[in-house]
């Protein structure tokens, strides 16, 4: 499992097919990729790393504080591009990438997993598979990649 996680001051997500639209303030959108071998402990501890981040910054302009300690929110959006492998050739390869059969659990799981961590009403998604607008306004710039293994 990869999450690209970028610290934002705004974050959004637009699906006109599906007129959907969820936004977040201040907080973390996280790119969420799924790979063919995860399961529920990666899960767990992609979550848990992405809750407990302490890249938001305090009195002394340190990145020192969590997604908890600033009351922030989450934007998830699942990314199956996240496991594009372009190594070879010029088109990419997504063997790597879970099935939605595969991966559909995990992700809601790792919803969950933060909403469990930070609260329900802190957690915003995209929809799974779907085409989706995403707004990401990076603070700082500050992206982080956390993996599994």
């Amino acid at each position: 499992m990869k999450a690209v996680v970028q610290r934002v001051s705004e974050g959004g997500v637009i699906i006109t097919e599906e007129n959907y639209s969820a936004g977040i303030k201040k907080g973390l959108v996280i790119l969420l990729g799924i790979s063919i071998n995860d399961s529920e402990d990666e899960v767990n501890f992609v979550a848990d790393k992405c809750s407990n981040l302490r890249i938001f910054e305090d009195e002394n302009e340190k990145m020192n504080l969590s997604l908890k300690d600033i009351d922030g929110e989450i934007l998830i959006i699942s990314q199956f591009t996240i496991y594009g492998d372009a190594k070879k050739g010029n088109r990419p390869s997504f063997s790597m990438a879970a099935r939605p059969e595969h991966a559909i659990p995990l992700y809601e799981k790792f919803i969950q997993r933060l909403k469990d961590n930070i609260g329900k009403d802190k957690v915003k998604t995209g929809i799974f598979g779907a085409m989706m607008e995403v707004k990401i306004i990076n603070d700082g710039p500050v992206t982080i990649i956390v993996e599994s293994k």
